[in-house]
């Protein structure tokens, strides 16, 4: 019992530690500074970075003071082979479920819209990804796997990955069921890749595309979309109000490659 309340107590002191650059970000002379000079994309860049900072600072501090460097976080292994395994199942990811829904009719293309500072929207979109993998993936799955197990690392944050996105829950079951296979599927790739470099890449694929390029994917109203992509039809299919991360077609998809992830990892254990 009193295992579990220390690696309880630790998964709390990390939140905290987080929760203050979040507490920070709301003070109003740092939420908006005044060197950003109210520009949309690096005040967007700002608002990713600062939690960033926080989820990084905490996992430091409980890693080498906390931990004594006896938990690592899986990140710089085979970088060119995770990058790539990454950038390969996320368009794979996106591309074939877009694909499946324009073909339908149920993706449309509408017009497109001139993006100022692009490459900074795309760097926010990174830094909330990075940000939301360290938080769930890196040092608390790597703590609940040496302490535990893989499985009881894989549930209790797909656990807290599903909790982080509460508008699924507004959006339907499908919405949910999307969130909670798709963050199976990443620890998955996790786990076979031993590296946050390859889910880290996939989640940017979809989110980056997803968002900035074809405007169907869910995230913060400020950010813009090159394309104004639309979802109609049968709301089970189109994905409703919450767009595509609503839609069935992406609970197949997340299914297919947790089955892809679970045969590559039951081959591998075989050799």
């Amino acid at each position: 019992m009193k295992k579990h309340f220390v690696i309880a107590g630790k998964a709390v002191g990390f939140f905290i530690l987080w929760g203050l650059a979040i507490a920070v970000l709301a003070i109003p002379s740092v939420e908006k500074p005044a060197f950003l000079n109210g520009n949309a994309a690096y005040l967007r860049l700002w608002w990713e970075a600062v939690p960033l900072f926080g989820i990084l600072l905490a996992t430091g501090i409980f890693v080498w003071a906390v931990e004594k460097n006896k938990i690592k976080v899986p990140l710089f292994k085979s970088p060119v082979k995770n990058v790539t395994a990454g950038l390969a199942l996320g368009c794979v990811w996106l591309g074939v479920t877009v694909l499946f829904l324009y073909i339908t009719g149920v993706f449309a293309f509408g017009g497109k819209n001139s993006v100022d500072n692009l490459p900074v929207w795309f760097a926010a979109v990174f830094l909330n990804v990075v940000m939301q993998n360290y938080l769930v993936r890196g040092y608390l799955f790597s703590l609940l796997r040496a302490k535990y197990n893989t499985a009881a690392a894989v549930i209790i944050t797909t656990v807290l990955f599903t909790a982080m996105h509460g508008g699924a829950f507004e959006a339907g079951v499908v919405a949910v069921l999307n969130v909670v296979t798709m963050s199976i599927f990443v620890s998955l790739l996790l786990i076979y890749t031993k590296s946050l470099l390859a889910p880290i890449t996939a989640h940017f694929v979809w989110n980056g595309a997803g968002r900035l390029v074809f405007g169907v994917v869910s995230m913060a109203d400020d950010y813009p979309n090159i394309w104004n992509g639309s979802l109609s039809g049968n709301a089970l299919i189109s994905g409703g109000s919450f767009r595509l991360e609503g839609s069935i077609a992406v609970l197949a998809m997340n299914l297919l490659l947790i089955a892809f992830m679970a045969f590559q990892l039951k081959k591998r254990s075989k050799r």
